[in-house]
């Protein structure tokens, strides 16, 4: 019998390297005893530690599609599941397409681990009620959620980028999960007295749900199936939900008796002036007359406008999304972290950074004070909107022949419109004038990612993105 321990209940990457080198040692489903440190029965606790198995030179392959399904069911609580994933493994050896067959016990019960390891981080996603500890600069936000399995450490990376510009943390039984501002961290976990009761914006919060519960769509049983009973009591919308269903009937009928009997006015706001190219304009006088621009309030808090800059006809412009600290004090685009990624990028992809045109969809620093901290804050649609003039502006100047997109931002201001990334990315899409566009991630997204294995993972990516950038250099080139 091997007795095979791992560090951790999410231990992974040993749960592979274990399982790799027992089934290249043919050592079967049945001789093998997983266990957890801390957690192993003193019934099965093997004398003398097992002597480590070595790896043969010769190899096996799986599919990526059963790494991915591994690498979340190990997630699950069930105590027997690296036990079921090494057995479904050794099956894969000798029948390849073995998870094309749903009804396979061993498949079916993987996919439900699975799919409940992912409906828990969604409800981990949705549930999750931060409060307020300290007040100001001071303040720090905490929030206590009970997982039915072992997610916090893969629905954190989503709270860091949704919450990226206060300083959190969200304790769990299990496990805690941190946010200073620049990284995610975990200590271990907690009981539900570390976590505060309620916070000065409690009330508010009530009122706000409150005048948005709609009791004409009230459908109980499809709200529970959503939000589950046993998600209430850490939510400070909970001791409303009784009394609200309890009304709906009635409140339905005030609606009805109240409605509004005439149509309300438009509510549009009227559209901005906007300016045109003039004949003779260039980017150095485009950047001069940015430097005055207050087309939205922005330019109250930053340090200067941050305009393109680049060959005046280059023939690929790269639009980020907004400055950074860096280069807010600088007065130039992507000389920061997120630059030296870029940079780093385009070397690799082969695309010369002298030869194309860098700006910004926003040209002010939007940030919130953290202490001495200046934290990037995303903009929002007015703002881009805003800002929308200088970049078709800037676009027209130039003419370059493809333009590419980095981050949400950035493909918002390109296209008009919100545009998704990950639905985007890789293809060139014309725009309406003929030029064409690319869109790919920001550098910042790259940096902000705190798994290495996935940070390597698509940052090679990125540079396979920016080397369609350097295939149409390259056909510019010979078309000249």
């Amino acid at each position: 019998m091997h007795f095979i321990p791992l560090t951790s209940e999410t231990d992974f990457e040993s749960w592979r390297k274990a399982a790799r080198a027992l089934a290249l040692n043919d050592v079967t489903p049945a001789d093998v005893t997983w266990t957890v440190a801390g957690n192993e029965p003193e019934l099965f606790e093997p004398s003398t530690p097992a002597p480590l198995l070595e790896t043969p030179r010769r190899t096996f392959n799986v599919s990526a599609k059963f790494v991915e399904l591994a690498q979340t069911a190990i997630l699950h609580r069930n105590s027997t599941r690296f036990a079921i994933l090494y057995r479904l493994l050794w099956r894969l050896r000798s029948n390849h397409d073995l998870l094309d067959v749903a009804i396979d016990p061993d498949v079916s019960q993987v996919a439900a681990m699975a799919k409940a390891v992912r409906r828990d981080e969604h409800k981990m996603h949705a549930f999750v009620r931060f409060r307020e500890v300290g007040c100001e600069r001071e303040s720090h936000f905490i929030a206590w959620f009970e997982p039915e399995h072992h997610i916090v450490e893969l629905a954190a990376p989503f709270f860091a980028r949704r919450f990226a510009d206060m300083a959190w943390s969200i304790l769990t039984p299990d496990i805690c999960a941190h946010w200073n501002g620049h990284a995610v961290s975990f200590t271990p976990g907690v009981n539900k007295s570390h976590a505060p009761s309620q916070d000065r914006l409690e009330e508010t919060w009530r009122r706000y749900y409150a005048s948005i519960f709609n009791p004409a769509r009230l459908k109980v049983k499809a709200m529970q199936a959503e939000m589950p009973k046993k998600y209430w009591r850490n939510l400070p919308e909970a001791s409303l939900i009784k009394p609200l269903i309890a009304g709906a009937g009635r409140a339905t009928g005030d609606m009805i008796a109240n409605a509004a009997t005439e149509p309300h006015k438009s509510q549009k706001r009227p559209p901005m002036p906007r300016k045109h190219l003039a004949p003779g304009d260039d980017v150095d006088a485009l950047r001069e007359e940015a430097k005055g621009c207050r087309a939205c309030h922005l330019w109250k808090d930053a340090t200067q406008t941050v305009f393109g800059e680049g060959p005046q006809h280059a023939s690929v412009m790269l639009v980020g999304e907004q400055p950074g600290d860096k280069e807010d004090l600088a007065g130039k685009p992507f000389v920061g972290p997120a630059g030296q990624m870029l940079d780093r990028a385009l070397r690799e992809a082969g695309v010369n950074r002298e030869k194309v045109y860098v700006t910004n969809a926003v040209k002010h620093f939007k940030f919130v004070p953290r202490g001495k901290i200046r934290l990037h804050q995303k903009p929002n649609t007015l703002e881009i909107k805003a800002c929308r003039q200088w970049y078709e502006r800037e676009r027209a100047s130039v003419k370059p022949e493809l333009v590419v997109a980095m981050g949400a931002t950035a493909a918002q201001s390109v296209f008009g419109k919100i545009t998704p990334i990950n639905k985007s990315r890789g293809r060139l899409i014309e725009l309406e004038d003929g030029t064409k566009a690319l869109v790919t991630v920001h550098p910042s997204y790259l940096l902000r990612l705190p798994d290495e294995a996935a940070k390597a993972r698509e940052y090679e990516r990125f540079v396979d993105d920016l080397k369609i950038v350097a295939a149409q250099i390259k056909k510019a080139a010979r078309a000249a």
